[in-house]
């Protein structure tokens, strides 16, 4: 599944979906070092992971979003499901330590 850019529109429909057991969320800017990192890790993920939807969402066009989500630090990662957070954590790590973390919330 390829992932999917989040705004102000669909930011709440897309982290609320019943159909899906977690979506995971990424909070970046385009001039930060780490995000740029973990850009092709975020999107190696989303095709990887089809049981899982995976988002990005820039907190310079949506600050209001990341203000809402007291996001201090970026890239700041968040697991949501039904529309609640159930994990959070930032940094840059390798796509089989993300991977592991979103996949302790499946099932």
């Amino acid at each position: 599944m390829k992932e999917i850019v989040l705004s102000t529109e669909n930011f709440d429909t897309i982290i609320s979906n019943p159909d899906i057991p977690v979506t995971l969320v990424d909070f970046w800017a385009p001039w930060c070092g780490p995000c740029k990192m973990m850009g092709p890790i975020v999107e190696s993920l989303a095709e990887k992971m089809t049981d899982v939807q995976v988002g990005t969402l820039n907190v310079d066009e949506y600050s209001e979003i990341a203000q809402k989500y007291n996001i201090l630090s970026i890239p700041t990662f968040m697991i949501f499901k039904n529309g609640n957070i159930i994990d959070q954590f930032s940094g840059t790590m390798p796509v089989d330590v993300l991977e592991n973390r979103v996949r302790q919330h499946l099932g």
